[in-house]
């Protein structure tokens, strides 16, 4: 039986304003957050800074890995960001079937 597909998951690590930068970087390196996330077998797609808002980081899941994503986000990132998952997909591919699918009279 072959392996599913990866899945897309976009993190927001939510900016927690009680702390200032020197902080927020002590806690991740106590809790060993730039080598433990994400997981081994965990792709980044893309980790971008909001100002004002925080860290949004789009990952590559093997489904059999989607709790351990979870496991170091409560180990590491708790206590320094918020968090807030979502499974995503790149729409692009999507948004220029449509855009030629109007272009061709269509809806």
């Amino acid at each position: 039986m072959a392996e599913p597909a990866n899945v897309m998951l976009t993190v927001l690590l939510k900016h927690d304003q009680s702390n200032n930068l020197d902080a927020v970087q002590t806690k991740l390196k106590e809790a060993d957050w730039w080598e433990r996330f994400p997981p081994e077998g965990v792709k980044i797609v893309s980790w971008t800074v909001a100002m004002g808002l925080g860290q949004i980081v789009t990952l590559e899941v093997p489904p059999h890995l989607l709790a351990t994503v979870n496991v170091e986000l409560e180990r590491s990132a708790w206590g320094v960001f918020r968090t807030e998952c979502y499974p995503t997909y790149d729409f692009v591919p999507v948004r220029e079937r449509i855009r030629e699918r109007v272009r061709n009279g269509g809806k």
